[in-house]
């Protein structure tokens, strides 16, 4: 264990693993229910823990006179956390989708009993309009609302029925005519919680995926269940102090336009991983729902406000792996992965790209670790929680070990790489190291 720590640290060559380990292990990721408020009103699936942003805050000793990045934020873990803590924070997130949830789920001003109250006439006027004279979808019923083609077309096919797709849609056209409310924002991330979790036939494992079909789903009680939820956190959440905690939508490369020169004491955050994971999956149908993306153009533009993590979002013009030219390590992975694929006969348009993509991918990471120094005040301690990969024709990619490479070269000091934890690969059996890597920037 990293003295100032409490993360266990468990041995990768250990012969002998305890039913504490293996306990340990899988729920170390997994959300505390005492940390529930707010984190739970919507959770990105590859999320890591809140209790892991608190280690990190009391290890660095961060105090309410300082301040916490989180470049790649997500639905807002980092932010939440140091907003429970008293601790004035920022994030950057690239994806609407999960910029919305992280900023909505740091306004804790709605009134709870008058959240409700709204929600509730909502509910109302929507569950009015279900239930016409005939059964959607019996002869003679007005047809089901849909999605337009080019909505679908961006959609996991099957992800959600038919006539939860309608139900779904008539409750945001009621929603939509009560924009103006204090409550909107609350009122569609409660929607879009409700839909992942219990209106769609999407399932996690962590990938995502379609499993069976619904006929049905209760849209409007699984959304008022889930902004009864929200009501009752926020009656706990007006206790906590005041505190600055801001969310801005953009590409964690590019933060000059929304960070002040020298003013981050601290970094916790986990960006992407290398590996084959389309992060804008996850988040898909909601975010088409809620009508973040409606076009290609719109889901391309996202794509390309992403670090290159993986073959879905990597275009001609892409650039970034020019950070990592001289790094031979990353090169001599990208080699062995191109030479592999060669061996193995490989020659498919993703499979082709795999060692542009682990180039793009460090090399993004440098640059965003380059445009980060200016932000940092003289001090500054930072944790990237990131995991080991073997996505790519199974050769491995020591993540952890490669980024602390990279920012020692960029001059940052190298304090620690903390094993958060460990998993079996799937198709290699290996164990695969989970780290925290520590930084500070003593300039």
């Amino acid at each position: 264990m990293t003295e100032g720590s409490n993360l266990l640290v468990l041995p990768l060559d250990a012969s002998v693993t305890t039913a504490k380990q293996v306990r340990y292990r899988s729920e170390i990721n997994q959300l505390f229910a005492e940390d529930h408020a707010a984190h739970n009103w919507y959770r990105f699936v590859l999320s890591f823990p809140p209790h892991l942003v608190r280690d990190y805050l009391q290890r660095f000793g961060i105090t309410s006179e300082q301040r916490v990045l989180d470049p790649f934020c997500g639905t807002g873990t980092t932010v939440v956390e140091c907003k429970k803590l008293g601790i004035p924070s920022v994030g950057v997130e690239a994806n609407p989708m999960a910029h919305f949830a992280g900023r909505v789920k740091t306004n804790w001003h709605p009134d709870p009993d008058r959240l409700l109250n709204h929600a509730k006439q909502i509910a109302d006027d929507a569950l009015a309009a279900l239930t016409p004279a005939e059964e959607p979808g019996s002869l003679g019923a007005a047809p089901l609302r849909s999605l337009n083609d080019e909505q679908a077309a961006l959609i996991l096919k099957n992800s959600i029925s038919p006539l939860p797709l309608h139900k779904t849609l008539v409750l945001l056209e009621h929603l939509t005519q009560k924009a103006t409310a204090p409550y909107y924002d609350h009122e569609r991330l409660a929607l879009a919680k409700a839909i992942v979790n219990s209106i769609s036939n999407l399932h996690f494992g962590p990938e995502v995926g379609v499993g069976r079909a619904k006929a049905d789903a209760p849209v409007v009680e699984c959304w008022l269940e889930a902004i009864a939820t929200m009501a009752n956190d926020l009656r706990e959440l007006k206790s906590c102090s005041p505190v600055e905690a801001i969310v801005h939508h953009a590409d964690s490369r590019q933060l000059v336009n929304v960070l002040e020169p020298c003013s981050i004491d601290a970094v916790i955050t986990s960006p992407p991983y290398p590996n084959e994971k389309d992060y804008t999956r996850t988040t898909r149908l909601e975010s088409v729902l809620l009508g973040f993306i409606n076009t290609k153009a719109d889901l391309r533009a996202l794509k390309q406000g992403l670090v290159r993590s993986n073959t879905r979002n990597v275009y001609a013009a892409d650039e970034d792996d020019r950070w990592v030219t001289d790094h031979a390590e990353v090169q001599r992975i990208a080699n062995e992965i191109e030479a592999r694929r060669l061996a193995l006969g490989k020659t498919s348009g993703f499979e082709r790209l795999y060692a542009r993509a682990t180039k793009l991918y460090f090399g993004g990471m440098a640059r965003h670790l380059a445009e980060l120094r200016q932000f940092l005040r003289p001090g500054a301690q930072l944790a990237y929680v990131v995991g080991d990969q073997a996505s790519y024709l199974r050769v491995m990619i020591r993540t952890g070990q490669l980024l602390a490479d990279i920012a020692r070269s960029l001059g940052y000091e190298v304090l620690a790489i903390d094993l958060f934890r460990t998993r079996i690969a799937t198709a290699t059996n290996e164990q695969m190291r989970e780290e925290v890597v520590v930084l500070r920037w003593n300039r």
